[in-house]
């Protein structure tokens, strides 16, 4: 079992990291700064990458979902000027269930992603595998 310069096994360390992702994103991006700093494993590089490029991707989702959010509530308002009864409460419960579900994925993910790194194992995603591939 490799160890990591903590003294932690890898595929602990690796599961760490996308169970903090859960939790709380800065801790997760500092675990994953360290590794990409003073690790070189590269099975724990590429997961500590993986585990905040799937935050990062979730992220930009949601914030879509808010831009689109907010567009309607500026439709709204620049409406409701000039006819007072207008409104889309359709819109705010679309937006509401895209980014449960958003919430729900990304969880689904980084669970996946963080059982399967306790014996270093891996989740294919294809897109995300790639991309990291290329880049590192």
């Amino acid at each position: 079992m490799q160890k990591t310069r903590l003294g932690v096994s890898v595929g602990l360390f690796g599961a760490a990291i996308c169970f903090m992702g859960l939790i709380n994103t800065i801790p997760m991006v500092l675990m994953a700064g360290y590794v990409l700093l003073f690790e070189q494993n590269e099975w724990l590089r590429k997961t500590a990458v993986k585990a905040v490029g799937i935050v990062v991707l979730f992220g930009v989702l949601s914030a879509f979902v808010s831009l689109l959010s907010n567009s309607t509530s500026l439709l709204n308002g620049i409406v409701q000027l000039f006819k007072s009864d207008y409104t889309t409460p359709w819109v705010g419960r679309f937006v509401s269930i895209f980014r449960d579900v958003i919430t729900l994925a990304q969880s689904v993910f980084l669970l996946m992603l963080g059982f399967k790194s306790f014996k270093q194992g891996n989740v294919k995603l294809s897109t995300v595998d790639k991309t990291i591939s290329e880049h590192m």
